[in-house]
């Protein structure tokens, strides 16, 4: 029944709604999480680096509970997995934690039985699991996405992220549920603010297709999540605004935040001040960071398999994270 007695996955971490895009746009960023699984006679589970401190190491595990909906939709029973895992990918800072575990289990339980469900599946379930199709759909296929969500089936059409374009986040030294970001936005919007919203959005994704750097600036501003969740996160609005006299393409809080992603232009000869003004900004408000230079990720969910990677987990991963 099982097409590799060992799957392994490397799962991108991604960037939601870069603004305008709310629920809607994600970018896949080079920074990983990845996975290996196996038939096994009892669950057990390996937990490496400090990101996966505290996760589940049994069957509440989100890892196990994913690939059970998988073995379930392909009409296989697998009730006992061996999961191994480690990540670069920081919880609940927006950068698609839960996005890449949900993908990488799908990805990895797929291929475990054979891969008998198709690409647009997986990215059904996981945009169910989800409940909006950005992040998982640029872990899942990689490069720049803009997704639609009937509550049922998911689709997205995907943008070369291009040659140009990179991306420094600035990772705030606390955690931020979805939840409470969610949390704080208005259930009704005013039209002038919904079409203000659409046309940025319009406009961010032409420019990105097309290659047309120049209007990110102003295709990025948002007026939908940002200015409700600015107070959440201590020196956002200033960065948002003041980001592009600095260097920046254009800014956005990434995701849920509360890290804020500035993206760049690669030949631009300004990243030093960029970054000074983000630290001097962030440090005026007290709050500790970490800030990190990312590429897009062209590639989305790589599997591999025991043959084809012929060394351990541990080893596989040695020389490829980045925290």
């Amino acid at each position: 029944m099982f097409d590799s007695p060992v799957v392994r996955v490397r799962v991108p971490a991604s960037t939601a709604n870069l603004g305008p895009g709310f629920d809607t746009l994600g970018m896949a960023l080079n920074l990983y999480a990845w996975i290996e699984m196996k038939q096994s006679d009892e669950t057990r589970f390996h937990l490496y680096g400090d990101q996966l401190k505290g996760i589940p190491g049994d069957k509440f595990n989100l890892i196990y509970e994913v690939a059970q909906m998988v073995f379930n939709e392909a009409g296989v029973s697998v009730p006992e997995l061996e999961v191994s895992m480690y990540s670069d990918i920081p919880l609940t800072r927006g950068l698609g934690s839960s996005a890449s575990a949900i993908v990488g289990a799908l990805a990895a339980a797929n291929a475990l039985i054979g891969s008998p469900l198709s690409d647009a599946k997986l990215f059904d379930m996981a945009t169910v699991i989800e409940k909006h199709p950005d992040n998982v759909g640029a872990s899942l296929y990689g490069g720049i996405i803009t997704a639609v969500w009937d509550g049922v089936h998911a689709q997205c059409i995907r943008l070369d992220p291009g040659d140009h374009l990179e991306a420094l986040v600035v990772i705030p030294g606390f955690e931020l549920a979805t939840s409470k970001a969610r949390g704080v936005l208005p259930a009704e919007f005013s039209l002038q603010d919904a079409v203000y919203n659409i046309s940025r959005s319009s406009l961010l994704v032409a420019a990105l297709a097309v290659g047309n750097l120049e209007v990110i600036a102003e295709a990025m501003k948002d007026r939908i999540h940002q200015p409700y969740r600015a107070a959440l996160v201590p020196g956002m609005a200033e960065i948002l605004k003041e980001a592009p006299r600095h260097g920046a393409l254009g800014a956005a809080l990434s995701g849920a935040g509360p890290t804020l992603l500035a993206l760049v232009d690669r030949r631009e000869q300004r990243k030093a001040e960029l970054e000074r003004f983000l630290k001097e900004t962030m440090q005026r408000e007290s709050v500790p960071i970490r800030m990190m230079w990312l590429k897009p990720e062209a590639q989305g969910v790589k599997v591999y398999t025991d043959a084809e990677s012929g060394r351990s987990f541990l080893d596989m991963i040695k020389g490829e994270s980045v925290l």
